[in-house]
């Protein structure tokens, strides 16, 4: 056996993950920030990498970073490599676990009413249930952690079949003592200095704080969180506004915060995602419950009547 083929046969796919991250943002910091690791330890990673495969992949420019022309050919073939890897391991339990389907949610969704009814159409279905962070539906799916992930857009869609599932009016979150807590509806203009706070992707942050507005204007930074938890703190103490998704049970909105609908912007969508390769009875199953219970009484409708909040 040629020596040549140890690299290969050694390679680290979490370490291939890393990678990918920072060929995207550019970036070592942004990659850090939307992996939710520490830069230094994500620059060790990349070397280790960088060992297990050969050469440098990665460069470092004033501006951010590059890849090297062997960096170019090795991100054409990680996403390809990554995906086949997570098929392998979905395929494999599928065969091994015929009768066994992990179902992902996101904060403040509720699944409950779906998942009971393919209990009771699959009794013999072990039907598995967990608690995604806000930004892992994709990766969660991808890595095959997951079956299929309930959850709002937006997050990364590339390789997943996505079914829509229903509509939730956006609202505005702040302080029961902020002076807008006691309107009965606010704009876009009503908060064009009010700070929001922003999240480590991008694309959330577009949606989530309507930026660019839509005469161009940027909306005003706030600080930069991870955690819920931090946001709804920040909200409290009258340091920040946010735009949250309307359909969520009241009892998750903290009694020192209040939501207000916001009438000039489009809803949030929540929906039902896949990988794009998946056959299976249990996945079409639970799409077709999903779609036939959900929502329920306690979530959000496309009506919009709902004015409280909680994920934000």
């Amino acid at each position: 056996m040629s020596t040549s083929s140890t690299p290969v046969a050694d390679l680290d796919l979490r370490l291939v993950r890393y990678f990918l991250a920072v060929a995207e943002h550019r970036h070592f910091g942004r990659a850090a920030a939307a992996l939710r690791v520490g830069q230094p330890s994500l620059s060790r990673q990349i070397r280790r990498l960088e060992q297990q495969v050969g050469t440098r992949l990665l460069d470092r420019t004033t501006q951010g970073t590059r890849l090297t022309e062997a960096g170019e050919v090795f991100c054409g073939q990680a996403q390809a490599l990554l995906q086949s890897a997570a098929h392998a391991v979905a395929s494999t339990r599928a065969i091994a676990r015929p009768s066994h389907i992990t179902i992902g949610y996101t904060t403040n969704l509720i699944v409950t009413p779906a998942v009971r009814q393919l209990r009771r159409r699959h009794p013999h279905t072990q039907v598995r249930t967990v608690h995604l962070h806000w930004d892992d539906p994709a990766a969660a799916l991808l890595e095959g952690r997951v079956d299929m992930v309930v959850a709002r857009l937006p997050f990364p869609t590339d390789r997943l079949q996505v079914t829509p599932l229903y509509d939730e009016p956006r609202v505005l979150v702040v302080s029961v003592d902020h002076r807008l807590a006691s309107r009965k509806s606010v704009t876009l203009d009503d908060i064009a200095d009010e700070p929001l706070p922003r999240m480590p992707d991008e694309a959330w942050n577009a949606f989530w704080r309507v930026d660019p507005r839509p005469d161009g204007s940027r909306a005003p930074d706030g600080p930069l969180v991870d955690k819920i938890e931090d946001k709804l703190e920040l909200i409290a103490g009258n340091e920040a506004v946010s735009i949250a998704p309307a359909g969520v049970l009241a009892s998750s909105l903290r009694p020192d915060l209040t939501a207000i609908p916001l009438t000039d912007v489009g809803p949030s969508q929540v929906v039902l995602a896949t990988r794009s390769d998946e056959q299976s009875r249990l996945v079409d199953s639970f799409r077709e419950l999903a779609e036939r219970h959900l929502p329920t009484s306690g979530t959000a409708t496309s009506t919009g009547r709902s004015s409280s909040a909680g994920t934000v």
